[in-house]
Parts: C-alpha cells; structure tokens; sequence
C-alpha cells in the first residue's frame, strides 16, 4: 500500500480523515453560540472523556464553527503548574485591544483596559507568572482586591460588556480543565455565572477528564445549572467502521468486514486507537481489502507502538508507589473499583492510599466515578500496566 496516501491520523489533537459520532455535540454547541450571539440564554458547555476519546479534536472544530459564526476566540490548554490569570491575561489584552481599534472611541472598551491593568497590578503579587504592558491608568476599586472570587468574575464582565458595545462576541475554549486548581475555577465560574445572568455575548467551552463535573460541582454547587457536560465517549460499533471504512474507500481501499469487527474488538472503539490501528495496518497491507489476518500481523506493532509512545508518556511521570497503586488497579481488571480493594491488594490501610490515590486524581491517571471508587482515564491502560509490570504480585498473593 503506498503509505503517501495513508488517511489515517494518530496524534494528540490531529482531526481524524472522517470525524464521525459526534455531531450531537456540534450541534448542541452551534446551538448555543447561535443563542449566546442573539442574546439569549444558553449554557455554557464542558466536555468530559477519557484520554483518547478527541476532546482535542472537537475543541479545535468547535472554534472553527465559533468563527464562522463571527466570534472573536480563544483556545488555549491549562497545564498543570501554571496560574488561570497566566493564561487569560494575554489573551484577553489581545481581544480587548483589537476592540479598541475601531472608528470610534468606546467608553467600553477603554474601561475593560483599565480593569485588565487593576487585575493584573493586584493579581501578579501572588502569580509571579503574570505580567503586560498597557500604557493606561487602572480603573480604581474594580478587579484590584487581590482575591480572585471577586476580581476574575469583575475582569471577564467588563470584557464581555465591552464585546456587547462592538456588536461582537467572544467565546473562551479551555482544554484540561481539570488542570485548573479550586479557587481559580471558582472563580471562572463565578464569571460565567455573573456574564450569563446579564446575556452578554459570552460563551466557555471547555474540555476535561470525567473528574471535572465533580470539581465543577465543588467549586460551585450551581454549576450543574450553569453548565451542560456532554459526555464524549467511545464511538458506537457503527460509527468505528465508518471512521475506517470511508477514509480508506477515499484511496480506493477496503476492510474486510472480519478485519474491521477485529479492530473494534481490540480498540473498544476508542477514536486515537482506531487510527493508530487504521494507520499501521494500511502500511502492512500490499492490497486492498485490508485482511483479518493483517490486523493480526501488525497487533504487535501497534502494541509496542502504544507502549513507547500513548502509554509510556504518563507512566513515566510517576513514583514507584504510584505505580504499584496503578498496577494493583489494573489487577482488578478492567471498570471501576473500590479504593479498599486496590489496598487490599497493596497490603495496606485504605488511609494509607488515599495520598496515592488523591496523587494520582490530580495527575490525571485515575478518577472517582462515584464515591470510594477509582478507575482509570486512559483506556485499556489496566493492559498495558500489565504489560509494564509483569512480575507484579499483590501481598495477598504473596500471603504476606
């Protein structure tokens, strides 16, 4: 097969060939942009999967159909070691100032300016990662208390209203939300609550792991009012051999329909997996249609592939006790599962994993589907933990 030609796409973010099983969400989201824009009331949106699922993905559509609906963007990612203020301070200067650059003076939009100056005069004595340059006076006693609950929502109002003057909209689209620490959601919270009660044209998107609805819901038990949290998941058996079939039909090549039920089978599904699998076995492959027994051919391939690559990069970030925390999950199999019986198997008190535990939610490894049980937010990762740690045994085993 000539490999120039291969459709398929597996990286971080990469828009597959043929993005399929997701148009409930797009058009929820238009929807709400249409309504944002008219004025309306809407809902902000959150989006929450595993790892692997394309939250990416529909974040950088999302921002396409925000334009061309006339929205004036901003897409960004939240790390975990960097301050939200950090992050928003830049970009919004950027708005507010090609709002400055109309015909005529607005009153607005001048006022926004010196609200981000009072922002961030009173902000960066406690984030040392935040600094602009505007020539302009701060606006006194508006965004300058230092505390974030009350100057961040104080701050994306006086823009909001300012977008209000010039007719234009605005949508903010965050990506690993969950990155975001308690207090500073709060208080972006507090900001999409204080905008939507005034109509303005205002919107959040963001995406995060399944834990966001829950840290939402901590910071703000109205957030479940405020926001809607489309759940992106696996694609349907339908939709995955559509996310294969048709790209390759586009080249001119086929899938065996057994070949096709074996890489659903093995992937669950699972949007990067498919074109991880798509993409090698279109390489394997001399001719068309793609067989069963290439898919079995090229497994290793793709397994090793998956393991030094899409695995690998958040197995290295961890302590070996996180490991061993990880690789008893995994002994559970696959799902959730109760917090006691991962210690259990650990051979220690549940108190004494819960820091294990609480280290790995906030890395992003695990999450709490309900209280007391954990699973993983990488798909199929209890596998590769195998895989990893083969020789593992828990201390019942061992019967110590």
């Amino acid at each position: 097969m000539d490999e120039y030609k291969n459709p398929f796409a597996p990286g971080a973010g990469t828009p597959p060939p043929a993005l399929v099983g997701r148009t409930e969400i797009l058009n929820n989201v238009q929807l709400a942009l249409h309504r944002v824009k008219a004025g309306k009331p809407a809902k902000s949106l959150l989006l929450v999967g595993l790892r692997g699922v394309g939250k990416t993905v529909l974040l950088n559509k999302i921002e396409e159909i925000a334009i061309e609906d006339g929205y004036k963007t901003t897409l960004l990612e939240a790390p975990e070691n960097k301050s939200l203020p950090s992050l928003l301070v830049p970009v919004l200067r950027q708005h507010l100032l090609s709002l400055d650059r109309g015909e005529k003076v607005n009153e607005q939009v001048k006022k926004a300016l010196r609200v981000l100056k009072s922002f961030v005069n009173a902000i960066k004595l406690k984030h040392k990662d935040v600094e602009i340059q505007l020539d302009i006076d701060p606006e006194l006693g508006t965004a300058d208390s230092g505390d974030i609950e009350t100057d961040l929502p104080q701050l994306l109002l006086a823009v909001a209203q300012a977008a209000y003057s010039r007719k234009i909209s605005i949508a903010l689209i965050i990506d690993e939300m969950q990155y975001i620490n308690e207090v500073e959601l709060s208080a972006l919270i507090m900001a999409v609550h204080k905008i939507n009660q005034k109509q303005l044209p205002f919107i959040l998107i963001g995406a995060g792991l399944p834990q966001l609805v829950g840290l939402t819901g901590k910071s703000k038990s109205y957030a479940e009012r405020l926001f809607d949290f489309p759940n992106v998941g696996p694609l349907t058996k339908e939709d995955a051999k559509i996310a294969l079939q048709n790209p390759a039909k586009q080249e001119g090549v086929e899938f065996e329909d057994k070949a096709l039920n074996d890489i659903i089978d093995i992937t669950q599904g699972y949007p990067y997996f498919l074109q991880e699998w798509g993409y090698h076995t279109w390489n394997l492959a001399t001719s068309s249609p793609i067989s069963k027994k290439i898919v079995h051919d090229v497994e290793p391939i793709v397994t090793k592939k998956l393991d030094e690559n899409f695995f690998r990069v958040r197995f290295d970030r961890l302590t070996p006790r996180e490991k061993e925390y990880l690789r008893a999950t995994a002994e559970l199999g696959a799902g959730q599962h109760r917090s006691g019986d991962i210690a259990e198997l650990m051979g220690i008190r549940v108190q004494s994993a819960a820091p294990l535990r609480s280290g790995l939610i906030h890395k992003g490894m695990i999450y709490s589907p309900s209280h007391g049980d954990t699973a993983f937010t990488v798909p199929l990762f209890e596998e590769y933990m195998k895989r990893v740690m083969p020789k593992w045994k828990s201390k019942i085993k061992n019967g110590s």
